[in-house]
């Protein structure tokens, strides 16, 4: 019989998805070791194949994890596959990360920001090398974290972290359900929901105040979803010359992230 004081099912499986909400899985040999070299970065747990074949990256990926106390897990092919979810490019390898700029956006929900602070919100980016391009500028511009949204547009992808020259590994990335309920509770927390919009009246390097603001932005082809646009409080336009009509996200991202910093 179970022990008076174990945890019911349902707790044990709320601390299970939480423990694993706060992992990152990434795949594929090559970015399992670059993530396993990373400073910072902590393997939970590393799964390998039953079907692959002695390799010397393979070695170096097991010592790496052991060293680092993973618990390493061996699965058939279909298994595994449901772990990384890319059976086509895992490679026989995925590994749960746990990394320093790793967070749910829930745990940040109760605390209100400080004055000036920035985070950039993506709805719906598709491209996973946009991706990569834009947590790479988001980063080294200092922003406060980026609100990465699970349902809709791409996901982390060897793609995505080569793009950011292996920035992933430390970017602040803030993982959420559904963007427009996460806005949502940013604005109840005092964060001010900003869209670009080229014909807003308000131009992105007009001075800012001291409100703490996230800046949306939208998809490659549909832009910012008309949900989360309801949420906006302001708009700002990106004076553009020679009738040019829109940028690459990832360069909008920069642009709006080194903005924010110089706030003036």
């Amino acid at each position: 019989m179970p022990s008076d004081t174990a945890p019911p099912d349902s707790d044990r499986y709320r601390q299970r998805k939480s423990r694993f909400g706060r992992a990152l899985t990434v795949y594929g040999r090559k970015t399992v070791l670059e993530a396993l070299q990373c400073t910072g970065v902590r393997c939970e747990r590393l799964h390998l194949a039953r079907s692959n074949r002695p390799a010397a990256v393979l070695d170096e990926i097991v010592a790496l994890a052991s060293a680092q106390g993973a618990e390493i897990r061996h699965h058939g092919r279909e298994e595994l596959a449901r772990i990384s979810r890319h059976a086509r490019e895992d490679q026989g390898v995925a590994a749960d990360l746990q990394l320093p700029g790793y967070r749910q956006l829930a745990d940040l929900l109760p605390l209100a920001p400080r004055p000036g602070a920035t985070l950039l919100a993506l709805d719906g980016i598709g491209n996973p090398q946009n991706l990569g391009m834009l947590i790479r500028s988001a980063t080294a511009a200092g922003c406060e974290g980026i609100v990465l949204p699970r349902q809709g547009g791409c996901d982390i992808c060897p793609l995505t972290i080569k793009a950011s020259a292996g920035t992933v590994f430390r970017a602040p990335l803030l993982r959420c359900d559904a963007l427009a309920e996460a806005l949502t509770g940013l604005r109840g927390c005092g964060w001010r929901v900003c869209v670009l919009d080229a014909g807003a009246s308000r131009s992105l390097f007009d001075p800012l105040d001291e409100a703490a603001r996230v800046f949306v932005l939208g998809g490659e082809t549909s832009g910012v979803g008309s949900a989360v646009r309801a949420l906006a409080d302001e708009a700002y336009a990106i004076p553009m010359a020679n009738g040019v009509e829109s940028l690459n996200v990832a360069v909008t991202a920069a642009l709006v992230a080194f903005r924010a910093r110089l706030r003036g």
